[in-house]
């Protein structure tokens, strides 16, 4: 199943699917926009096997949400336009939302290709509110994204989450990614192991039960 937004990276935020729902899992499905394309609003969320197409913003909310193994296409914006992925939008320190991606693809849409010479290059995420929570583990990470790697746009870099574990691919390397105090490059399993499903969003509790595959530990061993 497809749902898309048709309005174009000229007419700025323009949602293709919206989710507040607890419990929630999408399977197999594509979500096709420009700048903001997917808005996790609320609640445990779980996306497995999906295809996310966007510009600038386009995974943003305050849920508390897994993407595994997830094709990310960030897409041709408008001339110097951003790209960014993730738009994170935790605002009190005591909440329990974030997000975290494994396992998925992070690359150019066919759109984009033959003109990526012509942009900047794309961030992983930018902090939306104070103490947004994003973590990118055993994904694949493509040369479209910046080195430095996240964006601090709103002036958040100091409260925020911004974790990464066992990426790869030519834009996953960290060695000069943003020297903030709310980034960090997580090397132990002991610690990367609160991002997978069944700590971060309990999902062995209530997966099973919608009938979606999903890998509840590490996929790289």
């Amino acid at each position: 199943m497809t749902f898309r937004n048709t309005a174009g990276p000229h007419n700025e935020q323009a949602v293709a699917f919206l989710s507040g729902s607890d419990h929630s899992a999408v399977y197999n499905c594509s979500m096709e926009g420009y700048q903001d394309t997917l808005y996790t609003a609320a609640n445990k969320q779980f996306y497995k096997n999906c295809k996310i197409f966007g510009t600038v913003d386009f995974i943003f909310g305050d849920a508390l949400a897994v993407f595994q193994d997830c094709e990310i296409f960030v897409r041709k914006t408008v001339p110097r336009g951003g790209l960014v992925v993730t738009a994170h939008g935790r605002k009190y320190h005591n909440e329990s939302t974030g997000y975290c991606l494994q396992g998925c693809t992070i690359t150019v849409a066919a759109d984009l290709k033959p003109f990526i010479s012509e942009y900047s290059k794309a961030f992983l995420g930018r902090p939306w509110h104070p103490y947004a929570f994003t973590m990118y583990m055993e994904s694949f990470i493509d040369d479209l994204v910046d080195p430095q790697g996240w964006l601090d746009t709103w002036g958040y870099n100091e409260t925020t989450f911004c974790g990464e574990y066992m990426n790869y691919g030519p834009g996953a390397s960290t060695d000069q990614r943003v020297k903030w105090r709310g980034y960090h490059v997580i090397n132990d399993p002991n610690i990367a192991k609160y991002f997978t499903v069944s700590k971060f969003i309990l999902g062995n509790q209530w997966l099973p039960e919608t009938g979606v595959p999903f890998i509840s530990a590490f996929q790289i061993l």
